[in-house]
């Protein structure tokens, strides 16, 4: 009986300081600025795009950066992209030029502690950041609001959603987007609370029932890390007009699996949306 209550304490301890851990040590367990690095490894320049190298500051001091390709026709539709969490801006090139292929112009920039950009990454932090983003379209450079259409992928779909619920963009469009930070979390961590300990929300399908923009949700069943559950939840959360597309592939290259079917898709819902007065369509 000595030797059971001692390996029970042993495994109530292990499991309290395993608790303590987490609690502390989420923000490195959400954010990964640094996987595969911080380092910008490429430019557009390297797939053949010009582009503008821009810096921008956010209401609390912090100093972004991003990189801004010019549209192919002056009013046509401008992305706002917000990217995973992992890495920076030099490592969604493939988004760019996918983007960039479809006539659009698309800014990049990376969140606080990301990249170039100044600072450290917090929740509140990251939606300053893609608020920042969208004034500095808007207000800087004089793009009207119902030309930008505000894109994210994986935890960048959840500030994307939040930015689209608080603005008017032409478009919200997410791919492979989780519900929620502890919705996702219970799937890894199914052993502990997650609910109770997790710091972080990004609740995405909450913010998505506020957005009135037309809404594009895009995800995965091949998907290893966010379930295609979660794409379809936020998708039947979603108000308004809005469309699912099933992408194949994994939760990292699922959008280049799906190749030309992608392309045309995106050709059509940018062709199909409400277009700021005086402003060709996209082709």
């Amino acid at each position: 009986m000595r030797t059971l209550l001692s390996v029970v304490l042993t495994l109530a301890a292990f499991y309290v300081l395993l608790l303590a851990f987490v609690w502390l040590m989420q923000a490195r367990l959400l954010y990964f600025p640094n996987v595969p690095g911080r380092e910008l490894t490429a430019t557009p320049a390297d797939i053949g795009l010009v582009y503008e190298d821009v810096t921008f500051a956010t209401a609390d001091g912090v100093q972004l950066h991003g990189w801004l390709v010019a549209a192919a026709h002056a009013g046509a539709p401008v992305v706002l992209f917000c990217h995973g969490n992992a890495g920076n801006i030099s490592h969604r090139l493939e988004w760019l030029d996918i983007l960039h292929g479809l006539g659009v112009g698309v800014l990049l920039f990376d969140y606080r502690g990301y990249g170039r950009s100044t600072g450290t990454p917090d929740e509140a932090g990251t939606y300053e950041d893609a608020a920042a983003a969208w004034r500095f379209l808007t207000q800087q450079r004089g793009i009207q609001p119902q030309r930008v259409v505000v894109m994210g992928e994986s935890l960048g779909g959840a500030i994307a959603a939040h930015l689209a619920k608080d603005v008017r963009p032409a478009a919200l469009i997410l791919a492979s987007t989780f519900t929620s930070v502890p919705d996702l979390a219970a799937r890894f961590y199914w052993y502990l609370p997650v609910r109770l300990l997790s710091r972080f929300d990004y609740r995405t399908a909450d913010y998505v029932a506020e957005v009135e923009a037309p809404t594009l949700v895009m995800h995965s069943r091949d998907d290893e890390i966010v379930p295609f559950s979660h794409g379809r939840q936020v998708f039947e959360r979603a108000r308004g007009r809005k469309q699912f597309v099933e992408l194949v592939g994994d939760h990292n290259s699922g959008f280049l699996a799906s190749g030309v079917a992608l392309t045309d898709l995106l050709r059509r819902f940018l062709a199909a949306l409400p277009q700021a007065e005086g402003t060709p369509r996209a082709e």
